[in-house]
């Protein structure tokens, strides 16, 4: 689940995104100061929240975390609203440091690598990634599935050249870190570096 709020742009709206809608067609229902986003198969794949500083105060721009007081103030104004959802609080970081464990090149490509990356937790994630400097015994940038990159570009799990992927291996330009070289490839981090650490990302 993603919560992203971005008041210069988007105006006091959080925004709450919960599944991949795929490219499907949506449909809004909004009641008061809370609208209901679905896909045309019946899946509930979002919300906006407006006016969201008259109830709970925010900190950040972009992706944003909330406690678990804040997102029941968000079910509270939900139940208000007249819908029966109620969302879950998530509190799992979605940067994180990560191991490769094993690098493998891709049967149907000349330049993506299937990985397989140790995270948090002992957790470990199938990753396809195309960066030329990837490989076995890397410790890299995780992007997991629900992360939202510092550009607005949503994290699903998906399928590259027929294999799934898990997740995306960050390069420091992606993460906007500061002074990123410009040149192709995936952020190195040091030994010292600790799986399954959050990594802080750019704005």
């Amino acid at each position: 689940m993603i919560f992203a709020y971005n008041p210069q742009h988007v105006g006091d709206t959080l925004l709450v995104i919960t599944d991949n809608d795929q490219g499907l067609e949506q449909s809004v229902e909004r009641k008061e100061n809370v609208a209901r986003i679905q896909t045309e198969d019946g899946r509930v794949v979002g919300w906006n929240f407006f006016h969201i500083s008259e109830a709970i105060t925010l900190e950040g721009n972009g992706q944003v975390t909330l406690s678990d007081e804040q997102v029941a103030t968000l079910n509270q104004l939900m139940a208000a609203a007249g819908f029966a959802d109620q969302l879950t609080a998530d509190h799992e970081a979605k940067f994180v440091v990560g191991f490769v464990k094993s690098c493998e090149p891709h049967e149907d490509s000349d330049h993506l690598s299937i990985t397989e990356i140790e995270v948090d937790g002992g957790e470990t994630l199938q990753i396809v990634c195309g960066a030329p400097n990837i490989r076995k015994g890397l410790k890299v940038v995780v992007a997991k599935p629900g992360a939202m990159m510092p550009d607005g570009m949503m994290i699903w799990p998906g399928e590259l050249r027929g294999v799934a992927s898990y997740g995306m291996i960050c390069s420091a330009k992606e993460l906007k870190l500061p002074n990123a070289p410009m040149k192709r490839g995936i952020l190195e981090l040091g030994n010292e570096a600790v799986v399954g650490e959050a990594f802080a990302v750019g704005k």
